[in-house]
């Protein structure tokens, strides 16, 4: 069987090339069994699933934003209790501050609701607060 470009190959004299439901033409091959259309079109399909997944997952509905910032505010508090916990017991927990200081910098999107982003600020502040609050520690003789 010769190669001869796009087309693909070319077919050899005398046979004629077989149709598949999906509009394509395949060679009528001899001494082997043909291929099936379900089987040849599958991996196009699993592609334009994969492809059209990945599309929906960056879609950005309010409530998933809403979800992640009220996700992030708890880990926040979650990470000052940490800190008030360990400073309450004496010791200086440098790991407390650490996470707190990463979870600070994560990317916080705005949320539509006021009421949300004005508590979101105040976490924030708080945060910021701790942690300029633990360096002055450090710093202090």
């Amino acid at each position: 069987m010769k190669v001869t470009g796009p087309s693909g190959p070319a077919a050899p004299p005398g046979s004629r090339p077989a149709r598949s439901a999906a509009g394509f033409s395949m060679p009528a091959m001899t001494g082997a069994a043909p291929a099936s259309a379900p089987a040849a079109s599958a991996g196009a399909s699993a592609v334009s699933d994969l492809s059209a997944l990945m599309a929906l997952q960056g879609v950005d509905n309010p409530t998933e934003r809403r979800r992640r910032a009220v996700r992030r505010g708890r880990g926040l508090l979650d990470r000052l209790d940490d800190l008030k916990i360990a400073l309450l017991s004496g010791e200086a927990d440098e790991g407390a501050l650490d996470r707190l200081a990463s979870h600070l910098r994560e990317e916080r999107q705005d949320d539509t609701d006021p009421a949300l982003n004005s508590l979101l600020d105040q976490i924030d502040l708080r945060a910021a607060v701790e942690l300029a609050k633990a360096d002055v520690r450090r710093t202090a003789p």
